[in-house]
């Protein structure tokens, strides 16, 4: 690994998103999504899965107010283990108890990272002020000695870090840090901040390869990641070699996670000899150097990969690079839908084996793609590579979007490549697919999440290092970075992910800026305008120009956007004989709004060309596609018939953007189709 190619996100507040399809995502959740999913916290959405977010934090806060009271003599609350507290008889009778998924803080940690980068593209100070009211009613719920997970603090801390596995403390941690570090930089407010560097503290004073300390790690990872960037935000070296001994303790035999205490030993799942299996469900059954193929929970495995990545950049660890180089080509070349959606079984919300790539049952979370990015965004910052940047383009415009309905206010967890609704309801293989998005969810990790990464979504476009602008994603921005204390000046003006024409002005006279713009992967031929052939150079699918810099100069690319017909590997076996269209980034999908039941039917003409054609959907402007084609006609009676070769008719099949679908109300959709 060569450090001299290390580089790293272009700060917030180093640029102003203009981009009029981004722009528009990122206003929907500051607008609706964020204040929506602050009465889902506060369990003020009618209709909607209660939360118990808010309310626990206040039942910890005056728990702790009575320790401090009664001092002795106050009686801890008796420890129960539950996965999710079930709700009283008598609704609106709620005991002082913690209610919901062990893991139901991090919602809120989520959020408050989202109104962080909100912040810093659209100062609120209505927004700032209620954010300032809940980080206070969080930091009331911490404990003297820095502990604050409400779940343990509530039912008693006994059993606290004793179920490292199932119990998601150190998660809920990493989401904590990850939020608080936002809100920091974006307000300068260290209320936050201080909590979490004390309850680091705590928890680094806890694990660790020192005698005596405990050699655990998080069943649910996050924490990895989230110490290295708290490492960078504050330079204490402790954080990150925090991070580092959980990356090197994972795995290691006899696992920590089969000889720590569970409580009763019944609630152990499986045989001893099972316990590979149990292990792989959390990237726990091998030394992560020694782990070759991407397996188990894969919310969990691209969060962990994401810290092994940015413990690899921020340590020059090649080892640990090339560990995550594997990871990375056994996701993309074997475990990866079209619409860069992974976890191919609803079993675990996990992946499955190699080629196992179901449509129609997909699990395909959200948080799955969007941990994805994280992990782009990491190996992007080890080594400017195109691939990493293409699969994280994929994923935002697919199937990131999708997880979000045009209007912001309801959500997909689980995004499948086909749906029939009637299956969706009837067959209990597909109850987790739902043909509409839900206002919420009991485990609402989902939607905070696609807040914090839509309103950060400039971080994952550009990055930089001394004299270096890399432009990953192209998206309309005003930009600023400093070379050799003179201040460089960019506009992007972008026309994606509709069209491929994009113009870069640059104010960097006597500068040395060198800029890296990448080649899109979907893109066969493209043209430049504004530098001279001996001023640029293609490395890794990035176009590095380094040119002397005028008061004012303008580069414009082309990079033309053809339907592209995408096959997939004939060793997925649901997809062959069959086809997908793709127009530059994004991923189209047939819905029966506008193509009528019985999807499975259409088939395409491939000698056909597609029509493009300027549309839209819900009052949203978007390309849409005319595809020529069939549909098989059913003349025959009975359930079986002698083969013969089917009727079909023509028919143009209407072609939407694959995030927009399920906006029109319940029917079908489907992204692959047959073939003639």
């Amino acid at each position: 690994m060569e450090r001299k190619e290390c580089n790293t996100p272009l700060p917030l507040r180093n640029m102003q998103v203009t981009d009029t399809f981004w722009k528009k995502e990122m206003e929907l959740v500051r607008k609706e999504a964020i204040p929506y999913q602050w009465e889902a916290l506060n369990d003020r959405v009618e209709g909607a899965a209660p939360s118990f977010c808010i309310r626990n934090f206040k039942v910890a806060g005056k728990l702790n107010r009575k320790r401090r009271e009664m001092g002795a003599s106050f009686e801890e609350p008796k420890y129960t283990f539950r996965g999710f507290e079930s709700l009283p008889k008598e609704p609106g009778h709620l005991e002082d108890k913690f209610y919901g998924f062990v893991f139901q803080d991090s919602d809120f940690y989520k959020w408050i990272e989202a109104v962080g980068y909100s912040l810093t593209q659209h100062p609120d100070s209505a927004l700032e002020e209620m954010a300032d009211r809940a980080v206070e009613l969080v930091c009331n719920a911490q404990q003297e000695d820095g502990y604050l997970d409400t779940y343990y603090i509530i039912n008693g801390r006994d059993k606290s870090f004793t179920n490292l596995r199932d119990n998601h403390e150190l998660y809920c941690f990493g989401h904590l840090v990850e939020g608080a570090v936002a809100y920091w930089q974006a307000t300068g407010k260290k209320r936050l901040l201080d909590a979490v560097r004390k309850f680091a503290d705590y928890i680094d004073g806890y694990f660790g390869p020192e005698k005596g300390k405990c050699k655990g790690y998080p069943g649910h990872e996050v924490a990895e990641m989230a110490l290295a960037r708290l490492y960078e935000a504050t330079g204490e070296e402790r954080y990150l070699a925090l991070a580092r001994f959980f990356i090197e303790e994972r795995g290691r035999q006899p696992y920590y996670f089969e000889q720590e205490d569970r409580g009763a030993q019944e609630e152990k799942k499986g045989k001893e000899e099972d316990a590979w299996g149990r292990n792989q469900y959390c990237q726990a059954h091998l030394p992560v150097r020694e782990q070759e193929e991407a397996v188990g929970h894969a919310v969990r495995a691209v969060y962990l990969y994401s810290g092994m990545a940015e413990v690899a950049r921020l340590t020059g660890d090649e080892g640990l690079y090339a560990a995550c180089r594997k990871l990375w080509d056994s996701i993309v070349n074997e475990k990866m839908y079209l619409t860069a959606g992974i976890g191919g079984t609803h079993i675990g919300e996990a992946f499955s084996f190699p080629y196992d790539l179901p449509d129609d049952t997909a699990y395909a979370e959200t948080c799955a793609s969007i941990g994805l990015v994280f992990f782009a965004r990491r190996m992007l910052g080890i080594s400017p590579e195109a691939e990493y940047a293409d699969v994280m383009e994929r994923a935002l415009y697919n199937g990131i979007l999708s997880g979000m309905a045009l209007d912001g206010k309801s959500f997909f967890y689980v995004n499948p490549l086909s749906v029939n609704p009637v299956a969706c309801r009837r067959d209990e293989r597909k109850s987790h697919v739902k043909a509409v998005r839900q206002k919420w969810f009991g485990c609402a990790c989902c939607p905070p999440n696609l807040s914090r990464l839509v309103s950060s979504v400039g971080a994952y476009a550009f990055s930089e290092r001394e004299d270096t602008l890399f432009v990953h994603l192209y998206m309309s921005a005003k930009l600023s970075k400093e070379i050799g204390g003179k201040r460089v000046q960019i506009e992007i003006v972008s026309g994606f992910p509709w069209e491929g024409k994009v113009q870069i002005h640059v104010k960097a006279q006597d500068t040395g800026l060198t800029l890296a713009l990448r080649l899109p992967g979907w893109c066969r031929e493209y043209q430049i305008a504004g530098c001279l052939p001996k001023e640029r150079e293609e490395r890794k699918g990035y176009l590095y120009v380094k040119k002397d810099w005028g008061e004012a100069d303008t580069l414009e690319l082309t990079f033309p956007m053809e339907v592209c017909l995408i096959a997939a590997n004939g060793a997925v076996r649901e997809t062959v004989g069959k086809a997908a269209l793709m127009r530059g980034p994004v991923v189209y999908c047939l819905e029966g709004a506008d193509n009528g039941e019985e999807l499975h039917l259409l088939s395409i003409d491939t000698d056909a060309k597609p029509q493009v054609w300027d549309g839209e959907i819900c009052g949203l402007a978007a390309k849409r596609i005319a595809m020529p084609g069939y549909r098989q006609q059913e003349r025959e009676s009975g359930l079986y018939h002698v083969w013969k070769k089917p009727e079909k008719e023509k028919t143009m099949l209407q072609y939407i953007p694959y995030f927009m679908w399920a906006n029109r109300g319940e029917n079908e959709m489907q992204v692959w189709t047959r073939t003639e």
